[in-house]
């Protein structure tokens, strides 16, 4: 019986950072209005350069593995170097392999992040074997969990389905943090899976897509994924902290201040660090408390796991206030 057995991706993830990294605000460029931009035939020093690997299934199982929780690991790798790397990666940090998938025709993904010396940063990225989880090799008579931690699974529905009935089959509890492939499906086709989740984490701009409702309607957007939601609602709201709604209670926190080396790893962080805390029977407060503080340690390093808590690191960082009020009064 494991703790967790995370499900996603799985990356090999080159970090590169370089004072020479340039942003400009272009709105004819780019919709988020900023842009990275290189001079053509300019030769660009690079100041750190990190290979590592990242993707959300082996960024959670690092957090579940350090915090001493029992934890495996489903993904799919490319039969090669890259992805060896990958399971060797796991392996290191005592994370069972025995359920990653090796895929002999695609690549393992990969990324290559630019970042900046202020810590924005550019992804490159080709998806590969981490689009190509097969359903028919994951081995549901022996995947026994107390939590099943499900990260993007490139919108496959199907291997979602088939997932969260292993879980209601063996009694598994479920932590859900969907990617942009899963959102787009449509809260219609979401809806089933979402009344079977214990633990939603969604950021504002997603909750708005998902609902319909302007995030700026915090009290409105909760009451409509409170309704479907049989658990936990998480919202991460950026800079300005989180939401958490058990349905009957909503909790607000923000983040210590912190120097930004990278924020690649940061959702992933604070997900997992949320589960692990109430993997180990603590209320949502402390969940809150734990997610925040591995997600600071991690933007604080060039890498999605170099600042990942190991058991006993919550200790170190200054607690964030978490407030709380009822749904019924909430703004």
């Amino acid at each position: 019986m494991y703790d967790v057995i995370t499900i996603g991706a799985a990356t090999r993830d080159v970090f590169l950072l370089s004072d020479h990294f340039r942003v400009a605000k272009d709105k004819h460029l780019s919709s988020f209005g900023e842009v990275l931009y290189f001079n053509l035939g300019s030769k660009n020093e690079l100041k750190e350069v990190i290979l590592t690997t990242g993707g959300g299934a082996t960024n959670a199982a690092v957090t579940f593995a350090r915090q001493g929780l029992k934890t495996a690991c489903i993904c799919r790798v490319g039969d090669e170097e890259s992805g060896h790397d990958v399971v060797r990666a796991l392996e290191h940090e005592g994370i069972a392999t025995e359920f990653v998938q090796h895929d002999t025709k695609s690549p393992t993904a990969y990324s290559t992040i630019l970042t900046t010396k202020k810590g924005e940063r550019v992804i490159l990225t080709k998806r590969g074997a981490s689009d190509h989880i097969d359903v028919r090799d994951i081995p549901t008579a022996q995947l026994h969990a107390r939590w099943l931690y499900i990260s993007s699974v490139a919108g496959n529905v199907a291997l979602l389905k088939k997932v969260f009935a292993v879980a209601h089959a063996h009694g598994a509890r479920i932590a859900f943090n969907p990617g942009i492939r899963e959102l787009e499906k449509g809260l219609r086709a979401l809806e089933p899976l979402l009344r079977s989740v214990d633990v939603l984490f969604i950021n504002q701009e997603e909750a708005a897509q998902l609902t319909g409702i302007s995030y700026k309607k915090e009290k409105a957007v909760f009451q409509k994924l409170d309704a479907i939601v049989r658990g936990i609602v998480v919202m991460t709201r950026g800079s300005k902290g989180v939401v958490v709604s058990d349905g009957k209670t909503v909790y607000h926190a923000g983040i210590p201040r912190a120097p930004i080396k990278g924020r690649t790893g940061a959702g992933d962080a604070f997900g997992s660090g949320f589960i692990a805390g109430l993997v180990q029977g603590k209320d949502i407060p402390f969940a809150i408390q734990l997610g925040t503080a591995n997600a600071t340690s991690v933007i604080q390093h060039l890498s999605a796991k170099r600042g990942i808590l190991h058991t006993g690191g919550l200790g170190k960082w200054p607690r964030v206030t978490v407030q709380s009020a009822s749904l019924k009064n909430h703004g």
